[in-house]
């Protein structure tokens, strides 16, 4: 993954779980921020997109993983070419 400073969000679930993620990068898509997250913060690991669906008026961001087959691969193509030396597989 990338080479940036360990920036970690907490995402809970339904149920209240808490589960830490590792921003490996950001980009913004047409007005919507997504972000790369893995579940370490090195070496082999899952990860996800997440989509920033927030109002304006928020104050702190809402994610919600990308589940949209063609939107997720149009992410996944953009943070490909942006992280070139890193494999990433759907």
């Amino acid at each position: 993954m990338n080479e940036q400073n360990e920036v970690a969000i907490t995402l809970l679930d339904e149920e209240g779980n808490e589960t830490v993620f590792y921003v490996e990068d950001e980009t913004r898509i047409n007005g919507v921020n997504y972000l790369l997250v893995a579940d370490q913060p090195e070496g082999d690991a899952e990860c996800l997109i997440l989509k920033d669906i927030s109002d304006e008026t928020s104050e702190e961001a809402e994610y919600v993983p990308v589940e949209d087959e063609d939107e997720l691969a149009d992410v996944m193509r953009i943070f490909s070419e942006m992280l070139e030396d890193t494999e990433l597989t759907m």
